[in-house]
């Protein structure tokens, strides 16, 4: 199958960024002493950075690149919050209280993310489309069903089953069983909620500083001293919120959240009576496949954005648009001669737990390991982080409860394990789930 691109195509330039374009870049000075030092300026730092402020404390942000320009206006935009695992995984990991806390404060989150946008007026394009979950074999499908059970049980999270002759008024495609919906998530546009968010800290005057990488963190006195290529900033508390962009002098943290890289394309404009036809349903959708696809129609109606797992590594983007294009042709063999726009591809950070941590060590406060679902749980558990770092109560959450390890293929800080594990997906788990697929 050979791709076709437009006469303008973006490779390597995120669909998103375009809503961005001649926006000036910041310019901020360092200033050289802060009460909380937040260390990464996507939707966590941010939202961290609001929550700190909220309780009087002086905050300073800093960020390795541009604010934003990792997995936080990359990412494909599908706004909702549920447990990745079922109720008896986590129970098996965390024990039956946290299992019960995590599936309950998945509707409060969701509802937290979408008040902190009514409340800082964001206009972020949010769509109440809800979003399916897609079964890609018979046994995904009541696997769904039990998650179901499990959800309406343990959580006010409204979620409906949607059996195989049903799902044509979803998705025009025969490749699934049946489907869950969750009519509550929603979509969004990831650039701009991000910069809606930059300009709600910098109303309050909080100082966002680009290019400064931190090189070297260390204890000074009861606070610590950060190194940065703008200068040296004292803090009485530091706040990390990098997730999938960890890197040193952070090796604890790296040696517990992984990146792992998802890639997408966006289409062409196409008909919208094609995408009406494809996609009735017009919800955010995503798979139960190890692939991950995970896809969806452009804020502006007129496209089809598709991501995934084109490789576990670091790969070429031509390879990547090839191997997303097939996938994509597997459910609409109709796109097949559609033109693509773009690709580009960004990090998640990932836990061994899959599961977000919220916690401190050695007197260092993080929120990471958001594993695929950052879009709510970063700004959420972002601000739950600044709150315990604080010591105010409403820093509260059962993700402090899960555990942070590390796991015994990734002694070192980089995940060199991530090599064997796309071969072996790639080799054994998606041609298994493609057979009983069929």
């Amino acid at each position: 199958m050979v791709i076709r691109w437009t006469d303008e195509a973006e490779r390597g330039y995120p669909y998103w960024w375009h809503a961005l374009e001649g926006q000036s870049p910041l310019n901020e000075a360092l200033p050289e002493k802060c009460e909380l030092l937040v260390i990464g300026a996507g939707y966590a730092g941010l939202s961290a950075a609001l929550a700190a402020q909220n309780c009087g404390a002086q905050v300073v942000v800093v960020d390795a690149d541009e604010p934003g320009q990792g997995a936080s206006t990359r990412n494909g935009g599908m706004f909702g919050a549920h447990p990745r695992l079922g109720w008896h995984d986590l129970a098996a990991r965390f024990g039956t209280a946290t299992a019960d806390a995590l599936f309950a404060e998945a509707k409060p989150a969701l509802d937290w993310a979408r008040g902190l946008i009514a409340e800082q007026g964001i206009e972020c394009d949010l769509q109440e489309s809800g979003r399916v979950q897609l079964a890609w074999t018979a046994s995904h499908f009541e696997n769904q069903k039990r998650l179901a059970g499990q959800v309406r049980d343990k959580s006010e999270v409204q979620v409906r089953i949607v059996e195989r002759d049903d799902l044509k008024q979803e998705i025009e495609t025969d490749r699934y069983f049946g489907g869950l919906v969750f009519s509550e998530h929603c979509a969004i546009h990831p650039a701009k909620f991000h910069q809606g968010l930059l300009r709600a800290v910098r109303r309050k005057d909080i100082p966002v500083v680009a290019h400064a990488r931190v090189d070297a963190l260390e204890r000074a006195g009861a606070g610590f001293e950060a190194r940065t290529p703008k200068g040296v900033i004292r803090a009485d508390k530091v706040l990390l919120a990098t997730n999938g962009y960890t890197t040193k002098p952070f090796g604890w943290h790296a040696a517990r959240v992984f990146p792992l890289p998802s890639y997408l394309i966006a289409t062409e404009e196409l008909p919208p009576n094609l995408i009406g036809h494809i996609a009735p349903g017009r919800r955010m959708m995503v798979e139960t496949r190890a692939r991950h696809s995970y896809y969806r129609i452009s804020p502006d109606g007129r496209r089809i954005l598709f991501g995934g797992r084109a490789s576990m590594t670091n790969i070429d983007l031509a390879t990547a648009a090839k191997r997303q294009h097939q996938t994509m042709c597997e459910i609409w063999p109709v796109l097949a001669d559609v033109k693509l726009s773009h690709v580009w591809t960004g990090n998640t950070g990932y836990s061994f737990s899959h599961m977000p941590h919220v916690g401190s060590d050695r007197g260092l406060h993080y929120a990471m390991g958001f594993s695929g679902s950052g879009t709510v749980m970063a700004p959420y558990l972002g601000a739950k982080a600044a709150y315990q770092a604080m010591g105010d109560m409403r820093g509260k959450t059962a993700y402090s409860d899960t555990r942070f390890n590390r796991h015994w293929l990734h002694p070192f800080n980089k995940p060199h394990f991530l090599k064997a594990a796309d071969l072996w997906y790639r080799g054994w788990v998606d041609r298994w789930e493609n057979r009983q697929g069929r």
